[in-house]
């Protein structure tokens, strides 16, 4: 059976009678592979959707990357977060080999070269803090996986090699003299909250996307992924503007933040060169693999000398 043919009983099972009228690659995913589909009802009308498929990385961290950004989209969705509606969830081995997200198309796009920076980290602050305070029925949804079970597993466990460049082997080093930090009561975690997976429109955020490595967990772990990202793409002042507003909002002591930091330090080993990949496409020539890893440096140094 070919793509097309599949792709048009996936649409059948989401929308029966509609008829399939394009589709076309979506640029921009890093953790997943998505299609664009356009599709015509019955009474004429047209919608967009988004097909996505999670990436390998993310299914052998969590096998039911899938499954579980589905449901968790339906939560964030009903509640009022702004992010993609999730319209079906097609599994593993029955239309694909992989499972299937079908997801509502959200108008939008990344900006790296925002003109007002200070507004969009207030928004991405906002969010993060609201998202960490998001209970169902008083609890953080209990079918993700738990963040301490997997650090306590792997984070420890030295691998065959380090990533010298990154001065890994320190890192790890220092992570094992303070390891565990304190533990607070697990929140809800989008595990992968930079700009790239923030989509906006008119100035506004119109969509947090990429929930795959969403978890329960501490929720300094999010704010220091933030601020490891926005330190390369924007600087240091960014990432503390978005620091401080985050700890205004939520009210959180962030005395353990240099660990988590170094924790989100370890996340570009053996993979700078990839991170650091396409960015004059995305309209910032300036960023090369040589400045991110001259700002990842400042911010492991920086960590450092504080833990």
């Amino acid at each position: 059976m070919t793509d097309g043919q599949l792709m048009a009983q996936l649409i059948e099972r989401v929308a029966p009678r509609a008829r399939l009228v394009q589709t076309w690659p979506l640029k921009g995913g890093i953790s997943a592979d998505m299609t664009g589909v356009e599709i015509e009802l019955p009474a004429g009308e047209r919608r967009r959707w988004v097909i996505r498929r999670p990436g390998d990385h993310a299914q052998r961290v969590n096998p039911q990357a899938a499954a579980h950004e589905f449901w968790l989209l339906r939560l964030l969705h009903a509640a009022g977060f702004p992010v993609p509606e999730p319209l079906h969830f097609e599994p593993a081995g029955g239309l694909f080999t992989g499972a299937r997200l079908v997801l509502a198309y959200v108008e939008g796009r990344t900006d790296f070269s925002p003109d007002d920076l200070i507004g969009r980290i207030e928004q991405m602050a906002a969010q993060l803090a609201r998202l960490h305070q998001f209970r169902l029925g008083g609890m953080v949804p209990d079918f993700l996986p738990d963040q301490a079970a997997r650090l306590d597993a792997g984070l420890m466990a030295l691998p065959e090699r380090v990533d010298d460049s990154l001065d890994e082997g320190r890192i790890r080093q220092r992570l094992a003299a303070v390891w565990p930090p304190r533990r607070r009561s697990p929140v809800l975690l989008h595990g992968d909250y930079w700009p790239g997976n923030l989509l906006w429109r008119d100035g506004r955020l119109a969509a947090i996307v990429d929930w795959e490595y969403a978890e329960r967990g501490e929720p300094l772990s999010d704010l220091a992924i933030s601020r490891l990202d926005l330190r390369m793409i924007f600087g240091r002042e960014a990432m503390e503007q978005l620091t401080q507003i985050y700890q205004e909002l939520t009210g959180f002591d962030l005395a353990d933040l240099p660990v988590w930091d170094l924790v989100a330090a370890l996340r570009p080993a053996f993979r700078m060169a990839d991170w650091a990949a396409g960015w004059p496409e995305m309209g910032r020539p300036d960023i090369t693999e040589a400045t991110f890893r001259a700002a990842h440096r400042r911010f492991v140094e920086q960590a450092l000398a504080q833990t």
